[in-house]
């Protein structure tokens, strides 16, 4: 198990992040938590904002009760705010949020309240050991080609998911919000994610359709674990209907999703493809599953990521959720290859 104290080196790691964020002297900021967050990375955040000069808050918040039929992990959901109004209200009024929640409120119902509102940003720090957000800390230089990545979404109409494992998806891009992050941003309404490295479009209604078919090797992020057999997946009109396969990976998979007897948790959420080169594959092998949010694998360079549950754009909010990252696909927009068998193509390419 790996110790969890300040370290001086992920100190200036945080100050550095930070401070990609445009938070400096006088920038207000909230740091948000609730009671089961990691201590260590809200004390790091907290040492951070004051070494910098940040007019900052700290706000924790009670971990709701546990009312869902399965463990929830991993849905970028967090319910702590708890629709608490002078929570929300307070929120509006700083520069950046920084998101120490358990779960992250990306996807959260109060989000999309206080991104309207024009003034706040979103600074979410995974709830991973600092170990694994040094490794994978953003750089300036990250978001070049990250930035070239989302363009192409919001320019294409369609995307095409194929792999020789049997995968064929098409998705309908027309008017689905698309970005993603290197880890930082300086705009009212960005949302950045430490670890970072991820372009990806929320498609709206009626818009996802085809087959996906997850192979040994690719991860199931939710559970932390990689598979060791195949799932194959019917989607139609965005929601799986069909959850084949006779291996553990697939019975788990199911059982895990039928327990919540919620149709949203089989809608999707989103989808997109990794830009991270810190992020690896193997990383997973070597820490504890409470060492891990696993965020790092959303971001690996050429993956293909897809995840089902909540979809703030298409007006579905779950906790069920899965994110699912994939080796070897290959992706398309509009007929234009940007990963091949899953490496980054042209302007992507390193």
């Amino acid at each position: 198990m790996l110790q969890e104290r300040i370290e001086g080196k992920w100190l200036a790691a945080f100050r550095r992040v930070f401070t990609l964020n445009g938070i400096g002297a006088g920038t207000r900021i909230a740091i948000l938590s609730e009671t089961q967050s990691r201590p260590v990375l809200v004390h790091l955040c907290e040492l951070s904002a004051y070494d910098l000069g940040a007019e900052f808050c700290m706000i924790q918040m009670p971990t709701p009760p546990q009312a869902a039929p399965v463990p929830v992990k991993s849905t970028g959901t967090s319910w702590a705010i708890a629709g608490n109004r002078a929570v929300i209200e307070a929120l509006k009024l700083v520069d950046v949020i920084v998101d120490c929640t358990v779960e992250g409120i990306i996807h959260a119902p109060e989000w999309p309240e206080i991104e309207e509102a024009g003034r706040t940003r979103l600074l979410v720090i995974t709830n991973e050991h600092p170990e694994i957000l040094e490794r994978t800390e953003p750089k300036a230089e990250d978001n070049v080609r990250l930035q070239i990545g989302i363009q192409m979404l919001r320019e294409a109409s369609e995307m095409r998911v194929t792999s020789k494992a049997g995968t064929d998806l098409t998705v309908d891009l027309r008017g689905a919000p698309c970005g993603g992050t290197a880890g930082f941003g300086t705009t009212p309404g960005a949302v950045a994610h430490w670890p970072g490295g991820l372009c990806l479009a929320f498609p709206g209604k009626d818009a996802v359709n085809g087959r996906i078919v997850m192979d040994v090797g690719d991860m199931n992020l939710t559970f932390k674990t990689f598979l060791t057999s195949r799932i194959d997946f019917t989607i139609e009109n965005d929601f799986v209907t069909k959850i084949g396969g006779d291996g553990i990976d697939a019975l788990h998979l199911r059982e895990y999703m039928e327990a919540w007897a919620d149709r949203n948790a089989f809608g999707m959420s989103h989808v997109g493809w990794g830009m991270n080169h810190g992020a690896k594959w193997v990383s997973a092998t070597m820490y504890d599953k409470r060492d891990m949010q696993a965020v790092e694998f959303r971001a690996i360079a050429g993956s293909f990521l897809w995840s089902t549950g909540a979809n703030q754009y298409a007006g579905r909010y779950t906790l069920g959720h899965f994110d699912l990252p994939m080796r070897n696909c290959t992706i398309a927009l509009d007929g234009r290859v940007v990963v091949k068998d899953g490496v980054l193509q042209g302007k992507l390419a390193p």
